[in-house]
């Protein structure tokens, strides 16, 4: 029986993404990590501890403690920060870690130098433009165009600091306030051309370089619209698998550019510019989303079993498949579960009392 180390213990990753193991493995033993006290209470891990926040030294030697008391055979992390931790220090933990490069981690998670890397290799991505003080602001809106454009920050998750501006002066308010409000610096925002088609995004297994399996999902509408003043985030409360080749190519491209022999799960976000052409705005390297259900739960292939099984060094026998075909929806709310249905399966616990 495979042991497995979660971090974020208590998250919505981690969880949903334990729920969507034992879907496919019963029998696996889940260890789990945080350093939130109050996020542990309500982990579906077997056993939990408490640790340190990644950003002190301390944590990767409470990794290591746990992963030898515990007899871990695999340390799945489940945030970007955990991810960049667990990468760097892959070595000094006795168990598998299967995970990009450290370089690769790194690209990734800065959005500003991923777009500029995609588009030097000729890999559709938004036009991008950094700010390291407000005065470049209105050289931004020279290299790009009049509005709208999307502000946002270099980092982090969720949509945060993100905006559509139409004018300098929107923008130069915008990243003002969360500099003052917030103490986010003016050098972490970027400003880049807005993208107004379909929003997709798509999750794939990488082995050595070689695509193993991908599948591709849309967005169709947003968990927090009302308080978001983009009106969406990455985070979907309605969403569902679509077949779309043009979406893996440029997926399958943008690893390429980024890494020739990659290895681990990546989660891609792509937007539709003008013209409909799917473009890259973003990808988390060595990472499930939360509410990945939709990928590990559809189709023929249980992507985070697959993971797993690459993990531990198994092999899977599949080689770039694109599992995509089978349309389902996924519906998530807060302090729900998320439910994946089937079409016919939407309509069949109603009936229409509408008028006519």
């Amino acid at each position: 029986m495979a042991r497995i180390l979660l971090t974020g213990a208590g998250s919505g990753a981690a969880n949903s993404l334990m729920r969507d193991l034992r879907a496919g493995d019963a029998h696996l033993d889940f260890v789990g990590c945080s350093s939130d006290r109050f996020a542990l209470a309500k982990s579906s891990a077997d056993r939990n501890y408490l640790v340190d926040p990644t950003d002190r030294p301390e944590y990767v030697a409470g990794l290591r403690r746990i992963v030898v008391e515990e007899r871990i055979d695999l340390v799945i992390p489940t945030s970007d920060a955990d991810v960049m931790v667990i990468a760097r220090a892959r070595r000094l933990l006795p168990a598998r870690v299967f995970l990009p490069s450290v370089e690769t981690v790194e690209q990734c998670q800065d959005k500003y130098h991923l777009a500029c890397r995609l588009l030097a290799q000729g890999v559709p991505a938004p036009r991008t433009c950094s700010i390291t003080e407000l005065a470049d602001v209105e050289r931004a809106f020279e290299v790009l165009g009049s509005g709208p454009l999307w502000c946002r920050t270099r980092g982090g998750s969720g949509s945060s600091g993100a905006a559509p501006v139409v004018t300098p002066e929107q923008a130069r308010w915008w990243i003002s306030y969360w500099s003052e409000m917030r103490g986010v610096p003016v050098a972490s925002f970027t400003l880049s051309e807005y993208l107004p088609g379909r929003d997709f995004f798509a999750q794939g297994l990488w082995n050595q370089g070689e695509l193993v399996v991908i599948k591709t999902c849309e967005r169709l509408s947003y968990f927090v619209v009302g308080g978001a003043p983009s009106g969406i985030s990455s985070a979907s409360r309605l969403s569902k698998t679509v077949d779309e080749p043009r979406v893996v190519e440029i997926c399958v491209a943008a690893i390429q550019a980024l890494d020739l022999v990659a290895s681990g799960t990546f989660n891609f976000d792509l937007r539709e510019d003008g013209s409909g052409r799917p473009c890259i705005t973003e990808i988390n390297a060595g990472r499930f989303p939360a509410g990945s259900g939709i990928f590990n739960l559809t189709g023929k292939h249980n992507l985070a079993l697959l993971y797993l099984r690459l993990g531990m060094g198994e092999p899977v026998g599949i080689r770039a498949e694109h599992d995509s075909t089978d349309e389902c929806y996924q519906l998530r709310d807060l302090d729900a579960l998320p439910a994946v249905f089937r079409p016919d399966e939407l309509f069949e616990r109603f009936e229409d009392a509408r008028s006519e």
